[in-house]
C-alpha cells in the first residue's frame, strides 16, 4: 500500500502558500471593520496566526533536513518506512489542515453564518498541534545528531534516553484528542472535498500532485487529510470518548451497574466539548494504573464482542480450548534425531502449572476428535465433536501448523478476541491454528509467557497428530507482544537444540522493550490507542517491575471476572457511537435558542484551555534537552509520573530480541516483519529487520500507510485494515508455500 512521500519542494510550495494564508488573515482580521463585527475574536485570530507564521518559519528548514536525510533510516529503497518520515507525514496532514481551515475563514468571514468563536478555537488547537510537532522535529533532530548513522535507538546512552522520556512526557498532549484527534476534517467537509481543492490551490497548491493520497469517485476528489486512515476515525473518537468516561468513574469503585450509569450520564460532554475531551483524556492515561489499562483493553473478551465477532466472520468445525497438564516432554534434537532432550514444563514464580490454548479448524481433521484431545478440553463436558454430524466428512491430516501467540502488551486479551483473523486464517489457508493463551503479567512477569507459549510449541510438535497435522511445515504467528514471543521461542528452540519453525510472521512486534528514545516513540504523544504512559506500564510489569505475582486461579473462567469492568465501558462505547452519529447531524450554524448557550459555553472553554495552554506552569516548566532560543513547547498541567525501563530484565535477550547477540540470532527462520507507520513501534520492526538483513538472515519487512497499532483486531472494521491483514496472510501463505 504505498503512499508518496512528499518532496522538498512540495513542502516549499505549502509553506508558500502558509505564508500567504497567514498574512491574508492577519491583514483582514487587522481591519478596524472586521473587529466591529467580530469583536474580541479578531485579536484571537490575529495573534493566532502570527504564532502559526513563526512556527512555520522555524519548521520548514527542519523538513528540509529530514528529506535529505531520512531515507538512510528506511530498511531498504523498496520500503520507505521509519520514525522520521512518519513525524514529517503527520506534520503535513497537519499543515493541509491549517491551510483549510484559513482559506476557508478568508473566504467566509463576512458570512453571516460565519461562527467566528468557532473557527477561532479550531485554528487555536492546530496552533498548539503545530507548536509541539516543533518540538517533537527538535528531538528528533538531536537523535539524528546523537545516534550513530542509520540508528533509530540511543541503545548506548542510557541518561540521554531517560532525559527523553522525562521531556515528552512532560510535554502538552490535549491538543491531539480533541479537535485535533487523528486530524479529522468532518464528513462534510470531506464530501465537498472538490470545493477544499479549489481553496487550497488559491494558495498554488495541486493536492493530487503535492500531496499524492487521493481517492477518485465519479466527478469529485476526495483526499485524506488525516493522520489516520478516513474510516478509523470515527472508532478512534468512540474509543477516546470511552477511555475518558470510563476512566472518571473507574476511580470510584462502583459496581458495575453504578459504574456504567455514572459512564453513560459524563460521555455525552465530551462529544460536545473537544477541550475538555483532551484534556481529560490526557490527564486519564498521565497517571492511571496498570488494572485500568488490563480492564479496558479486555472488553474484547466480554461475551457480547466475541459474539458479534463469530457471527460475522468465517464460521468453523471446531472451536475447542484444551488445558495441557504440566508434564515433562522428549523431543528428538534437531541435529540428530535419534537423540532427545527433556523439555520442563513452565515453572517461572509459582512452579508447574497447566498451559492454556485454542485449537481453531476450519474443517475437522484426523485426531481432531479423538478422545485423546478431548480429555484435554476446557469444557465441562467436553465440547461435542462436530464429525459425530453425518454430513461432516473427517478430512485428512494437514502438512501444515499454524502456532499462534496474541497480542495485548503482555498484560491483556486471550486468543478469543483474535478469533476473528484466526478463523479467517484457517479458512483461507486449510491449516489448523493453535493459539495459546499464556499468563498475564504484571501477575505472571517474564519469564513466564515465554516458558508456557515455549511449552505450547512444544507440546503441539510432539501432538501435531492430534491437532490434524502432520507438522511439516510450522509457521509461527502474533501482533505486538505476540510477535515478540514468536521471536523468542525460535531462539529458545535454538538454544535447546530442538526444531525450529519453518518460518514466523510477526505485526507490528515489540523488539526491544525499553524506553529508550526513537523517533517512532515520540509518536506515543499523539496516539489515541498506544499512549505513552499506558506502553510504559506494560513495558515495566513484563519486566516484573512492582510485579503482583499470585497463583492463577484454578478452574476458574477469568473472563467472568470481567464482566463488571466491561459492562460500564460497552455503555460508553454505545454512547460514543450515538452522539459521535449525532454530530454529522448537526447543523452547520446554530439554530435554537438552546444550542447558541452550549455553543457559548463550548468556546469559552476554549478560550480558557488555550490561555492556560500557553501560559506554562511553574511546577512543569523544567526543561530537560535544550530548544533553539525563544521556544519552548506546551507544557502538561498533570505531570506524568513515567517509571523508565531500568530493570537489567529488559535487556534479557530473550525479553528484547532487539539487543541478541548475533549467535542467539543466527539460525532463526525466515522472519516476514509487518509493521504500521503510524505505530510508536514501527523503529522496532526496521531495525532488527536491519539487524538479521546485516547478519545474512531470510528477513521481510512490509510498512503499511494510515494505519495504528493493532491492525489485526481492527480488519472488519475498514477496507484499508482488511487489506494490511490480508499483507499478514500472504506472508504466512509464503512460509507454508516455501516448499513447493
Amino acid at each position: 500500500m504505498p503512499v508518496a512521500i512528499a518532496s522538498g519542494m512540495d513542502f516549499k510550495v505549502a509553506f508558500s502558500a502558509l505564508e500567504a494564508a497567514c498574512k491574508e488573515i492577519i491583514s483582514t482580521f487587522s481591519d478596524a471593520a472586521a473587529d466591529l463585527v467580530h469583536g474580541p475574536v479578531t485579536q484571537r485570530l490575529v495573534m493566532c496566526m502570527k504564532k502559526i507564521q513563526e512556527h512555520a518559519r522555524a519548521i520548514e528548514p527542519l523538513i528540509g533536513s529530514f528529506i535529505a536525510v531520512y531515507h538512510h533510516y528506511d530498511f531498504d529503497a523498496q520500503t520507505p518506512g521509519n520514525g522520521y518520515r512518519t513525524l514529517i507525514k503527520v506534520l503535513q496532514s497537519c499543515l493541509l489542515h491549517i491551510l483549510h481551515k484559513a482559506r476557508y475563514i478568508a473566504s467566509n468571514h463576512k458570512s453571516a453564518f460565519f461562527r467566528a468563536d468557532h473557527n477561532a478555537s479550531e485554528m487555536e488547537a492546530y496552533c498548539s498541534a503545530l507548536c509541539q510537532l516543533r518540538a517533537l522535529l527538535y528531538l528528533a533532530k538531536r537523535l539524528i545528531n546523537d545516534n550513530d548513522f542509520g540508528q533509530l535507538y540511543s541503545l548506548q546512552d542510557l541518561d540521554l534516553s531517560h532525559r527523553y522520556v522525562q521531556e515528552y512526557s512532560s510535554m502538552h498532549k490535549a491538543c491531539f484528542y480533541g479537535r485535533c484527534l487523528g486530524f479529522q476534517v468532518c464528513r462534510r467537509q470531506i464530501h465537498t472535498s472538490a470545493k477544499m481543492f479549489t481553496n487550497l490551490q488559491t494558495y498554488g497548491i495541486d493536492l493530487k500532485k503535492c500531496f499524492a493520497r487521493t481517492f477518485l469517485k465519479q466527478n469529485s476528489c476526495i483526499v485524506s487529510l488525516g493522520q489516520f486512515s478516513p474510516s478509523l476515525r470515527p472508532f478512534l473518537q468512540t474509543i477516546v470518548i470511552s477511555m475518558i468516561s470510563y476512566g472518571e468513574t473507574y476511580s470510584k469503585q462502583q459496581s458495575g451497574l453504578g459504574l456504567a450509569a455514572l459512564s453513560l450520564l459524563t460521555s455525552g460532554k465530551y462529544v460536545i466539548d473537544p477541550e475538555l475531551r483532551g484534556a481529560e483524556f490526557e490527564r486519564i492515561t498521565q497517571n492511571l494504573d496498570m488494572q485500568f489499562w488490563k480492564s479496558f483493553w479486555n472488553i474484547t473478551e466480554s461475551e457480547l464482542l466475541t459474539g458479534l465477532c463469530r457471527i460475522a466472520s468465517y464460521p468453523v468445525q471446531l472451536n475447542l480450548t484444551l488445558t495441557i497438564p504440566p508434564v515433562p516432554l522428549r523431543l528428538p534434537l534437531a541435529s540428530d534425531p535419534n537423540l532427545s532432550t527433556t523439555v520442563s514444563p513452565p515453572l517461572a514464580h509459582w512452579g508447574p502449572g497447566p498451559v492454556h490454548m485454542r485449537l481453531i479448524s476450519h474443517e475437522i481433521r484426523q485426531g481432531q476428535d479423538s478422545e485423546e484431545l478431548l480429555s484435554f478440553s476446557r469444557g465441562d463436558p467436553p465440547s461435542v465433536s462436530a464429525s459425530n454430524l453425518p454430513w461432516v466428512q473427517k478430512q485428512p491430516l494437514s502438512p501444515w501448523l499454524l502456532i499462534h501467540f496474541h497480542g495485548g502488551g503482555f498484560v491483556a486479551q486471550t486468543s478469543r478476541s483474535h478469533e476473528n483473523y484466526l478463523r479467517s486464517w484457517s479458512k483461507r489457508l486449510n491449516v489448523p491454528v493453535l493459539s495459546v493463551d499464556y499468563s498475564l503479567s504484571p501477575e505472571a512477569p517474564f519469564p513466564r509467557a515465554l516458558e508456557e507459549c515455549f511449552y505450547a510449541y512444544c507440546w503441539a510438535l510432539k501432538n501435531c497428530h492430534l491437532l490434524g497435522s502432520t507438522a511439516e511445515l510450522v509457521c509461527l504467528a502474533g501482533d505486538s507482544a505476540g510477535g515478540n514471543l514468536c521471536i523468542t521461542v525460535s531462539m529458545k528452540a535454538m538454544t535447546c537444540g530442538i526444531r525450529v519453525p519453518d518460518g514466523i510472521m510477526a505485526a507490528y512486534p515489540a523488539t526491544l522493550l525499553t524506553t529508550d528514545a526513537s523517533p517512532s516513540r515520540l509518536l506515543t504523544l499523539i496516539d489515541p490507542l498506544l499512549p505513552f504512559g499506558a506502553l510504559a506500564k506494560c513495558l515495566n510489569a513484563y519486566a516484573g517491575v512492582d510485579s503482583q505475582t499470585a497463583l492463577p486461579a484454578v478452574g476458574g473462567n477469568s473472563l467472568r471476572a470481567l464482566g463488571r469492568d466491561t459492562t460500564a465501558l460497552l455503555s460508553d462505547l454505545t454512547q460514543g457511537a450515538s452522539n459521535w452519529i449525532q454530530s454529522f447531524l448537526q447543523p452547520m450554524w446554530p439554530t435554537s435558542g438552546a444550542y447558541s448557550r452550549a455553543s457559548r459555553h463550548r468556546e469559552s472553554t476554549s478560550r480558557d484551555t488555550h490561555r492556560n495552554l500557553n501560559h506554562t506552569s511553574p511546577l512543569h516548566s523544567q526543561c530537560y534537552l535544550d530548544y533553539p532560543e525563544g521556544f519552548e513547547p506546551l507544557r502538561s498541567e498533570c505531570h506524568a509520573v513515567v517509571q523508565p525501563t531500568s530493570c537489567p530484565i529488559i535487556r534479557n535477550p530473550f525479553v528484547s530480541p532487539l539487543l541478541a547477540p548475533d549467535s542467539l540470532l543466527r539460525g532463526l527462520p525466515p522472519v516476514h516483519l509487518v509493521a504500521c507507520a503510524l505505530d510508536a513501534l514501527l523503529d522496532d520492526s526496521v531495525m532488527f529487520a536491519k539487524k538479521l538483513r546485516d547478519m545474512g538472515q531470510p528477513v521481510s519487512l512490509t510498512v503499511v500507510e494510515d494505519l495504528p497499532h493493532g491492525f489485526l483486531s481492527l480488519s472488519q472494521l475498514s477496507k484499508e485494515t482488511e487489506l494490511a491483514a490480508e499483507v499478514c496472510l500472504e506472508k504466512i501463505s509464503e512460509i507454508f508455500q516455501q516448499g513447493n
